[in-house]
């Protein structure tokens, strides 16, 4: 499985009262090691919606094992897990850096639409290329 390893810094606007990141940040960078997966293999996201296609989020899930607080350096890992015909499931771990502290690790589930938001078929350019890195 090729991983996708990208970095961010928590910025103070990511953080809550209690100075660690907002639970829901997560979610956004799970979305930038996506992207940034997506990219890596030669497909950018912005490619796919030029074809009319999308893939919106159908689950997630995501697990907290310590806090991120303003300024810290984080490292994204992304992983391509699973291609259906109509639907990838992407895997991801955030670290601290430089201690390298596991932070929180999750799962997404995406389905392919069309721009009508119908389900479809993965077009088989994509799932090659999916399939080359998964």
């Amino acid at each position: 499985m090729k991983k996708n390893v990208t970095t961010y810094r928590v910025i103070y606007g990511d953080t809550d009262q209690m100075g660690v990141a907002y639970y829901a940040n997560y979610l956004r960078w799970f979305e930038i090691g996506r992207t940034e997966w997506l990219r890596e293999a030669g497909s950018p996201y912005r490619d796919i919606e030029q074809t009319g296609l999308s893939f919106p989020v159908t689950h997630v899930s995501c697990r907290y094992h310590r806090p991120a607080r303003y300024d810290d350096e984080l490292v994204i890992e992304t992983l391509l897990v699973s291609l259906g015909r109509a639907s990838l499931v992407f895997r991801y771990r955030v670290y601290r850096r430089p201690g390298d502290d596991l932070l929180a690790e999750g799962e997404t589930k995406h389905a392919c639409v069309d721009h009508n938001g119908e389900i479809t078929r993965i077009p088989p350019a994509l799932a090659a290329v999916a399939l080359v890195n998964l």
